[in-house]
């Protein structure tokens, strides 16, 4: 039962991170029925920003205190990518709208080989040490665990998600995204600027990637020109399997995906008489995204893209 709570909490702190990556995708995809490949890039490309404000921290104010320091990398961090993203948008993607949807994916491929290439020229092929800003000092919950970082990754993950919820249902903005998304050139026979609503979606998703690539240096300590890849990949399936283009779908996905890695590499040994151990805990992702591609296309929240008129 230990291990069980334990693998639970590091699944939520997982899920959180794989949360926010997702609702990157399904905004996109809500609005503009395009899946960006590129968007885990944008976490490594906060990831790094985040690391150049902290070193420079760091060298000028040693004496600032952690959390501090890290609430400044992460508001650095979100307007380099929300800078990316848009420019992403503006050349990659917004003359493809009306292509065949091969074309915006291929693209969308090329953008994110780029985007590892410049961050490999800019800061280097090796790993990078994340400084530990935190105390390491654990918080005991019973017999498990929990470190200072991952309270403060559950805490901004949960902030952000009720802030976009709130956006997309409350606000004048959250109105045209929803408008665009339902139908976008009767939303801009109604006077909304659909060119403005898709610039805002790729600049919130950003946003959202900023903070999962500074929390997720701070939680693993290492970052590196491509780790963007593999969280994106997951954070895609999760996507898929929360019902892309739904927001609650992402963040239940994301979740849920999270949870399921963690059990999986805390019980796959014993499952396996030893014959797998928990490096394999990425295959679980996978395994999960062929699963809802074959039994439920839709997704636990199903698709919230209303068909083209």
């Amino acid at each position: 039962m230990d291990t069980f709570i334990q693998q639970l909490i590091n699944g939520l702190v997982l899920g959180s991170m794989y949360a926010l990556i997702a609702l990157g995708y399904t905004m996109v995809y809500g609005v503009l029925n395009l899946i960006n490949f590129a968007h885990g890039d944008v976490l490594m490309v906060g990831a790094m920003a985040g690391l150049t404000i902290l070193n420079q921290l760091n060298h000028y104010f040693p004496d600032m205190p952690g959390y501090l320091k890290l609430g400044i990398a992460i508001l650095g961090a979100i307007p380099v990518c929300m800078a990316v993203n848009v420019l992403i948008e503006r050349v990659a993607y917004r003359r493809l709208r009306n292509a065949p949807r091969l074309a915006p994916l291929i693209t969308a491929i090329g953008v994110s080989i780029l985007l590892q290439t410049f961050a490999m020229m800019i800061w280097g092929r090796n790993p990078l040490p994340f400084p530990q800003l935190l105390s390491s000092d654990p918080i005991m919950l019973g017999n498990s665990v929990i470190t200072q970082t991952q309270v403060l990754l559950l805490v901004l993950a949960a902030a952000s998600m009720f802030g976009l919820v709130m956006l997309v249902e409350k606000t004048k903005m959250g109105r045209a995204m929803r408008a665009v998304a339902e139908n976008p050139r009767v939303a801009g026979l109604m006077g909304v600027d659909s060119n403005k609503v898709i610039v805002a979606t790729f600049a919130i998703g950003a946003a959202l990637a900023a903070v999962a690539g500074v929390m997720w240096g701070a939680n693993y300590a290492s970052i590196q020109f491509a780790m963007g890849f593999v969280p994106g990949l997951k954070a895609f399936s999760a996507a898929v399997l929360g019902g892309i283009g739904n927001i609650y779908g992402a963040m239940i996905g994301g979740i849920v995906l999270g949870i399921i890695e963690s059990l999986g590499a805390g019980y796959i040994g014993d499952l396996t008489g030893g014959f797998l151990g928990s490096n394999y805990q990425d295959i679980f992702a996978f395994v999960v995204l062929i699963l809802v591609l074959t039994v439920r296309p839709s997704g636990i929240m199903g698709e919230r893209v209303a068909d083209r008129a």
